[in-house]
C-alpha cells in the first residue's frame, strides 16, 4: 500500500464487531503473568518499561513506515540517539557528520567520549572522506541527511557501497541515518543500504509541538537493534503511553501536512534567495544548491526546513527576528506553525554555525502570509 494508506492502517487491525476505530489509551504498568510466569523479553507486557500496547502500535507503525523489521520507541529523540552509541564498546570507533545536530555532538563530546568511544568527524557531502575515516574498530557511521543546520546532502547509497567495501573481513560496520528531517514521507535511508533509522518523534512525527519521543528503526531484527531495546527496557526511557496514542494520531496526517512543508518552504527559499538582504539560502530544493542533485535522487521532495545567512551583524538579526508576527522565535521544528531561530546562541559557545545563520521551520501557513512576515522583518533588518 501507498505511506499516505499505511500512516492511517498499520499497526492496528480491529477484530470483530463494535470495536474502536482508533486504539484506547492503555495506562497500566503491570500486566498479569502468562502460563509460563513472568515474561522479561523485549517488548513483553509483563512490565510497562518491557512494552505497552500503545507503544508496540507506535512501533509497529514506524516501522513499516521505514521498511524496517522492527522499531524501539523512546521517551526522546536523545534517548534514542544515546542508545545507539550506548552499544558500543570502549575502544571502539565512530564516524560522524561534521554537520550534526549539536545534541548528537555534545553526546559523543561530553560522554561517551569519557565512555571510551573514539569519534571522527568528517565532510560527508565527499562520499570518498567516510571511506577514507574507516579504521578496524569502526564499528558505526552516523549520517544526517539533509544536516542540522546547513542541510548538506550527502548521498546515503553511496556512502553504504563504500563503506562495505572498506570494511574489514569478518567484521560489520552498522550505517545509522538521522532521518528526522525528511521524515519517511520523503526519504526511506533503510532502501539504501542504511541499517538504522533514528527519529525525533518530537518534531515532524509528532507535528504538533506537544510531544517529546524518539525512535530507532532497524533494517533486521539483528544483535544490534536487540541491544538497543534491552537499553530502552532497563533504562526506562520509553514513550509512555499517551505519548505513543498522539505520535499513532498525528502519524495519520504526516503525509498531507509533509506536503504543505514542502510547498511553503520551497516558496519561501525562493523569495530569500532572490532578496538583496540574504547573504545565501541553504535548500536542497533549490537548483543550484550543492546537494540538489543527490537530494532529487534520493528525496521524494525536499522537505519543510530552510537555513538562510541573512546580510546583517549577529545582534541585529537577534533583534529583528523578535518583530515577526507569524514566525516564532524558538528551537524546535516540524509543528504546523512558522519558527526560526538564531542557530548559533541556540547551540551555544561550541557552535560552528556562522553567526549571521538563522533556521527556519516552515509551518503550513498560507505561503503568502508567510513571505508578507518575511518581507516587513527584511525592511527592517
Amino acid at each position: 500500500m501507498h505511506i499516505q494508506t499505511r500512516t492511517i492502517h498499520a499497526g492496528y487491525s480491529p477484530q470483530g464487531p463494535s470495536q474502536p476505530v482508533v486504539s484506547a489509551i492503555q495506562p497500566g504498568t503491570i500486566f498479569t503473568h502468562p502460563e509460563k510466569g513472568f515474561d522479561s523479553s523485549n517488548g513483553s507486557y509483563g512490565y510497562a518499561r518491557y512494552g505497552n500496547p500503545n507503544r508496540n502500535e507506535l512501533e509497529t507503525m514506524l516501522a513499516n513506515l521505514e521498511n524496517g523489521a522492527i522499531a524501539a520507541a523512546f521517551s526522546s529523540g536523545m534517548s534514542a540517539i544515546t542508545a545507539v552509541f550506548q552499544v558500543l564498546s570502549p575502544g571502539d570507533h565512530v564516524v560522524v557528520c561534521d554537520d550534526v545536530y549539536h545534541g548528537t555532538r555534545a553526546v559523543l563530546n561530553d560522554i561517551m567520549i569519557r565512555w571510551g568511544l573514539e569519534c571522527t568527524y568528517v565532510d560527508v557531502t565527499r562520499s570518498e572522506n567516510v571511506a577514507d575515516a574507516i579504521r578496524p574498530n569502526t564499528k558505526l557511521v552516523w549520517l544526517e541527511t539533509p544536516s542540522n543546520p546547513r542541510m548538506l546532502i550527502c548521498d546515503i547509497a553511496k556512502i553504504t557501497r563504500l563503506v562495505r567495501a572498506k570494511t574489514p573481513d569478518g567484521a560489520y560496520i552498522h550505517i545509522g541515518v538521522d532521518n528526522t528531517w525528511a521524515t519517511p514521507v520523503l526519504t526511506n535511508p533503510l532502501d539504501l543500504g542504511a541499517d538504522l533509522v533514528m527519529h525525533s518523534c518530537t518534531k515532524y512525527i509528532g507535528g504538533h509541538s506537544d510531544v517529546l519521543a524518539g525512535a530507532i528503526i532497524s533494517r533486521e531484527n539483528d544483535t544490534y537493534i536487540d541491544r538497543i531495546r534491552t537499553i530502552q527496557k532497563q533504562t526506562g526511557a520509553v514513550a509512555s503511553p499517551f505519548d505513543s496514542w498522539m505520535l499513532v494520531r498525528s502519524l495519520k496526517t504526516l503525509v498531507a501536512r509533509m506536503r504543505m512543508h514542502c510547498e511553503n518552504a520551497i516558496a519561501v527559499a525562493k523569495f530569500l534567495d532572490s532578496h538583496p538582504k540574504v547573504e545565501a539560502v541553504f535548500y536542497p530544493g533549490l537548483p543550484h544548491s550543492p546537494g540538489h542533485d543527490i537530494a532529487k535522487k534520493q528525496m521524494r521532495d525536499f522537505g519543510g526546513m530552510v537555513s538562510v545567512l541573512f546580510s546583517a551583524e549577529k545582534e541585529q538579526i537577534l533583534k529583528e527576528i523578535g518583530s515577526a508576527r507569524l514566525f516564532k522565535v524558538a528551537t524546535s521544528l516540524g509543528g504546523v506553525e512558522s519558527l526560526w531561530e538564531h542557530r548559533q546562541s541556540s547551540e551555544g559557545p561550541r557552535s560552528k554555525t556562522p553567526p549571521n545563520l538563522v533556521r527556519m521551520s516552515v509551518g503550513i501557513e498560507h505561503p503568502d502570509d508567510l513571505i508578507a512576515d518575511l518581507q516587513q522583518v527584511l525592511d527592517q533588518l
